[in-house]
């Protein structure tokens, strides 16, 4: 007899297990009232909070695949009093590795400034310059390659945006325009408060800075393709199309007409037919 109830227990178990709705089985798909189908997981988003942040596989691929990739993005900064900063992604550059010479990481040479470079992709490599100022950049595929964030577009959190920029200098500066908070590699770094603390941290899983997908991701005739800047002495280096831009957008920090005038030309022409 006991060994009749045993059993009886192991089957009901197993029909419990078995009525389980969808929405509770995970990477299954939840139906709406309409009966449209939606995915509760992704290997790109990682849903807490009703927030979609994007994950370590979106990380995973190319570097100039992801410099282009993450324009349109936004990027979330939550201060330690809760407040939340949200800038979209208008431009960045990508630094290809070994290879490149204008890279923190040429000739593969791997220090203690440039580890982040080496470390999975979505890894944040934060670097000073000047001894003063912060640039951002996030790893990607490719040994020590990476993805230099140049320019956001205000989102949410301008007044905190505007004094922190203020904080940095002297006497009483004269207010920033909402274009000019984070229209540069070390600017948008003041902006959101991002200093050295944050080098080598997960891009993809931290708490305090992640990415969101951004509501529009720019086409192909949107996106601008021109030299990187302030690399002079890089030779050849110096003229490799590795800098993305969102063309038109106001937050660029340096906009190259003549490639622009040439690209708007080569969309002109008409489709030959076959």
């Amino acid at each position: 007899m006991p060994r009749k109830k045993n059993q009886l227990a192991h089957l009901n178990a197993v029909q419990r297990k078995s009525t389980l709705l969808p929405a509770e089985i995970p990477g299954t798909l939840a139906v709406d009232p309409d009966g449209n189908a939606s995915p509760l997981s992704s290997k790109y988003f990682i849903i807490e909070k009703n927030t979609s942040q994007l994950g370590s596989d979106y990380f995973n691929q190319p570097c100039i695949s992801l410099a282009k990739s993450v324009l349109g993005q936004i990027l979330v900064r939550k201060l330690p009093d809760g407040r939340e900063l949200r800038g979209k992604i208008v431009e960045t550059e990508a630094y290809l590795g070994g290879e490149d010479e204008a890279s923190h990481s040429k000739g593969g040479k791997q220090t203690p400034r440039n580890a982040a470079m080496f470390m999975k992709p979505g890894t944040l490599y934060v670097y000073q310059i000047y001894g003063i100022y912060f640039c951002m950049n996030i790893s990607s595929q490719g040994e020590g390659a990476a993805v230099l964030l140049r320019s956001l577009e205000p989102l949410d959190g301008l007044d905190v945006m505007q004094q922190l920029r203020s904080s940095q200098k002297k006497g009483q500066p004269k207010p920033l325009k909402d274009w000019q908070l984070c229209n540069g590699p070390s600017k948008l770094c003041q902006a959101f408060d991002i200093n050295k603390d944050f080098d080598q941290r997960d891009l993809a899983q931290n708490p305090a800075i992640w990415l969101e997908p951004g509501p529009e991701v720019p086409g192909e005739q949107a996106v601008v393709t021109t030299a990187r800047i302030g690399i002079g002495c890089s030779g050849e280096w110096a003229q490799k199309p590795l800098r993305f831009y969102i063309r038109g957008n106001r937050c660029v920090s340096i906009v190259d007409k003549r490639v622009e005038r040439e690209t708007e030309c080569s969309y002109d022409l008409p489709v030959a037919q076959g």
